[in-house]
């Protein structure tokens, strides 16, 4: 019985807390929302939570300077670190403010890592943690108008977080239940004695 309690309660804390994860290279010109094709990663079901996340130091460019930047797209100065992939010495500015691309249902900045569902586009950027908008697979994209002059790339990781069927509740259940009686029986058995 104590084995049996033991058993159900590991195997359900691990379903529950289970998740996983995998990276994915995006090329700002192979995989460009305009002239490119997505990068397919992960299926996912309506309202299912994901993640997305990529290192805020990796650069991507839209083209000549100062057209670098993160996942977040051009949104402001970016100043090269001497060490960074531009090339370019530190203190020299290799992004700015670039505005902003309208493509399908989409208004984002330029050089957004953005998600697609089924046609719909989604902004990810540097940290993305919320739910799927549709069912399908989850395509990324580099955001730009003519990916002609673009380079370099980006690895995001993407994660799922699995939730527990209905059985991995019950035996989640089942576990403290039989933990609780366990405990009990001790208290018990050391109050006799």
């Amino acid at each position: 019985m104590k084995a049996l309690g033991l058993i159900a309660f590991t195997a359900a804390t691990a379903l529950a807390g289970a998740a996983s994860a995998a990276t994915y290279i995006v090329d700002a010109q192979a995989n460009s929302s305009s002239g490119g094709v997505g990068v397919t990663t992960i299926n996912l079901t309506a309202g299912q939570n994901f993640t997305v996340s990529v290192d805020p130091n990796d650069l991507w460019s839209a083209g000549a300077l100062p057209r670098w930047s993160n996942a977040d797209g051009l949104t402001h100065d970016t100043f090269a670190t001497g060490t960074d992939e531009s090339g370019q010495a530190a203190g020299t500015l290799i992004g700015t403010d670039f505005g902003t691309w309208t493509q399908a249902n989409l208004t984002a900045p330029f050089g957004t890592l953005v998600g697609e569902i089924n046609g719909v586009f989604h902004v990810l950027g540097t940290s993305f943690s919320g739910a799927a908008w549709d069912t399908g697979t989850l395509e990324l994209f580099y955001w730009d108008s003519n990916n002609g002059d673009n380079t370099n790339s980006i690895t995001a990781a993407v994660g799922t977080a699995l939730v527990p069927e209905p059985a991995a509740w019950g035996l989640m259940i089942l576990g403290f239940g039989l933990s609780g009686a366990m405990l009990r029986r001790r208290r018990a058995a050391g109050a006799i004695a």
